[in-house]
């Protein structure tokens, strides 16, 4: 018998019969004799229909009356999963994040989650009910309700899987789990078996959508396996833990990871001093833009061109910041480039293997793919690169380190 956390996205419980649905495997679960908590989601449009009412009342609502608001939406899908529990005969009991008290830090939206007691959730467990918890959503020491914000509800997920130290953690999504990379731009992409915690988190911050980084975070530094699987469709998914796949000493690569939303700026001929790469970069950072890739290039004349990208939407405020401090810097001038993608190679062998990147460039050379900008950690190889090119890319990297199913059958079938 084992403790599993289950959680299931808006899409999961997005109408009755998918709860009914959800109610079948949890029963499935139980049957064989585990203990259950489950951690459920808004239905689908529910949290954007809530969001809606509120801008309908205020411009800009006050985050604690969003948070009471939107933490209502996970309150309904319980109560419904719990109901459709009880229809097929088996206990269950619902309860908000207040109720167990999950305990967040005060900032409204966008808690980080401090403490789960888990005393309540135990008790119900030993009393043989199927424990049901509203995802998202915590309450502060002030008693005020708390939502975490995007992919609160993995975060939950993973926290409750943690405090309760259960066998696992299952995330249950509209994909059967992680692949090589998007099946919709490669078709013969391969379902990952297991991939390590670091994989995962670079392949998370680098494009990879299926999980949250905060969740997988979690998962690590508290040790919890973690599986992702589907909701529709019957299968084993892919588990997510410290080892990942045994294989993970071959010269093989886990997966390609790819971004459009990027912009590139570049502020050229600023002097060659000390300090001058904190002078942009500082301010930038300070306006709360997330900078990503950059890379100092010196000139001849003594100057120095600094190359950094950012997510598109927030390309025109970061140029902005660069133009009030050309003067400043003595810079020639500022450049902006709104069309490029990032593509990402990652894998826990490149440690181990040499040849990595130059089979990476000679990939993209073969397609003549230009390289605008490189950057590297022990797992992964970034590059910046035409957005034009972005599918190519990722067909010819995913091609190159042979991550096809072999399985794949062209027809549509695998």
């Amino acid at each position: 018998m084992a403790l599993i956390v289950q959680k299931f996205g808006g899409t999961s419980v997005g109408s009755v019969e998918r709860i009914e649905a959800v109610a079948d495997k949890i029963v499935g679960f139980r049957k064989r004799g585990d203990d259950v908590v489950v951690v459920v989601s808004a239905m689908s449009g529910e949290t954007n229909r809530l969001m809606t009412l509120a801008k309908d009342i205020m411009d800009y609502p006050t985050p604690r009356e969003m948070d009471v608001l939107l933490s209502t939406g996970e309150q309904v899908t319980i109560a419904l999963l719990s109901m459709a529990l009880e229809k097929r005969g088996f206990s269950a009991r619902s309860f908000t994040g207040t109720q167990v008290k999950i305990l967040t830090c005060n900032t409204h939206m966008k808690a980080r989650i401090r403490e789960i007691d888990g005393t309540r959730i135990h008790a119900q467990l030993e009393q043989g009910n199927v424990v049901v918890v509203a995802g998202f959503q915590g309450t502060d020491e002030h008693g005020n309700i708390t939502t975490l914000g995007r992919g609160g509800s993995d975060t939950t997920a993973v926290a409750l899987a943690a405090a309760l130290e259960a066998d696992e953690c299952q995330i249950y999504t509209d994909v059967k789990g992680v692949y090589t990379t998007d099946p919709r731009v490669v078709d013969d992409a391969r379902l990952l078996s297991s991939i390590t915690f670091e994989e995962m988190l670079e392949l998370a911050s680098l494009g990879a959508k299926v999980l949250q980084i905060r969740a997988v975070e979690f998962a690590g530094k508290y040790k919890v396996p973690l599986r992702v699987l589907s909701s529709f469709e019957e299968g084993p998914g892919t588990l997510i833990s410290l080892e990942g796949d045994e294989k993970m000493e071959d010269p093989t690569i886990a997966g390609i990871a790819f971004e459009r939303d990027e912009a590139k700026l570049t502020i050229a001929g600023v002097p060659d001093v000390p300090g001058v790469a904190y002078q942009v970069i500082g301010p930038v950072s300070a306006a709360g833009i997330e900078v990503d890739v950059i890379v100092q290039n010196a000139a001849e004349d003594g100057t120095n061109d600094i190359t950094f990208t950012v997510k598109r939407g927030e390309c025109d405020r970061a140029k902005k910041i660069l133009d009030d401090l050309k003067a400043s810097l003595k810079a020639r001038e500022v450049l902006v480039d709104r069309k490029v993608g990032k593509v990402s190679v990652v894998g826990v062998g490149m440690r181990s293997h040499a040849g990595i990147a130059s089979k990476t460039f000679k990939a993209l050379a073969d397609e003549s793919i230009n390289i605008q900008i490189i950057t590297t950690s022990e797992i992964k190889i970034s590059v910046v690169i035409e957005e034009k090119y972005l599918e190519l890319a990722v067909r010819a990297l995913h091609s190159a380190f042979e991550l096809g199913d072999p399985d794949y059958n062209k027809s549509g079938d695998s």
